[in-house]
């Protein structure tokens, strides 16, 4: 009796300090409003799940390394009890597989499963539609967006941020102070590139659809995805990393951003000159 109270017990506080990390769904316009999809990746080394409800997904360790958030996106929010719910991975060495069909009720379940050491990029997606009743994949503030005031005054020119707070709600001002806060968490090296990928993430979902600014944010996001696959691999590239911070110095320079999105990527610019000054400290070599 003592020793399965005592296995429970050990189960029980594995669960509790598992680790999981939140992602909020970064929208693409043009889909049709009766049907939606979302592409998730993630970088995987032993086992994690991905439950997905919403616009909102949680990436959960299970075992192994800490898994990384690479992409969220989705032509719509996935309703409730969705019809026609579909699941196909896509790419990853190792297995995936829905354990749970949000059609029974609650979130979508996906569970990854890496075997062989050092890590892998993993890709599924899942599908729904048929049966009416869906968000637009392109709501409101993205119709607003399609307003081009590059031309406009800069106290004339439309404030996103303002947008979401009054759409959502949500002030803007809580992911600025829970990135913050992320960034001087004991682990932020562990999660370093990952804190900067959502980042730009977060310029990207406020950012005028199919633009020159899409385009420089993308391009970073893809010079990012390619530094951090030689990283997983345990090859730390300075070149990559400087096509790194030549993306993004464009970004902030070129592209059309709030003063506080600014600021913060302007601070990713300073992190990353540091990581490249230091990086042994944060275990690249």
């Amino acid at each position: 009796m003592y020793s399965r109270f005592l296995f429970v017990t050990v189960a029980a506080l594995g669960l509790l300090n598992a680790q999981s990390f939140e992602r909020r769904a970064t929208f693409t316009s043009g889909g049709d409003p009766n049907r939606g999809k979302c592409t998730l990746e993630a970088v995987v080394d032993g086992v994690a799940e991905v439950e997905i409800r919403g616009d909102t997904a949680v990436l959960r360790n299970l075992g192994g390394q800490p898994p990384q958030w690479r992409r969220f996106e989705c032509t719509g929010t996935m309703p409730a009890n969705p019809a026609n719910f579909r699941f196909a991975g896509v790419d990853g060495r190792g297995r995936q597989q829905l354990i749970r069909d949000p059609r029974n009720g609650g979130g979508a379940v996906v569970r990854i499963e890496d075997p062989d050491n050092g890590s892998d990029k993993y890709k599924f997606d899942i599908t729904w539609g048929g049966g009416g009743g869906f968000p637009p994949a392109q709501d409101d503030r993205s119709r607003r967006n399609d307003r081009d005031d590059r031309g406009a005054p800069p106290d004339q020119r439309y404030d996103r941020g303002r947008d979401d707070r009054d759409r959502d709600g949500r002030d803007q001002d809580v992911y600025h102070r829970d990135r913050d806060e992320g960034f001087r968490a004991p682990d932020f090296r562990q999660r370093f590139f990952q804190r900067i990928r959502e980042d730009l993430d977060h310029v990207q979902s406020v950012t005028f659809p199919f633009s020159n600014d899409q385009y420089r944010i993308a391009r970073t996001k893809q010079e990012l995805d390619e530094l951090q696959d030689k990283l997983a691999r345990g090859y730390y590239d300075q070149r990559e990393l400087d096509e790194v911070i030549g993306a993004m110095q464009r970004v902030v320079a070129d592209n059309r951003l709030s003063r506080r999105d600014r600021d913060i990527l302007g601070d990713d610019l300073d992190r990353l000159r540091d990581f490249r000054a230091r990086h042994a400290d944060y275990g690249a070599r």
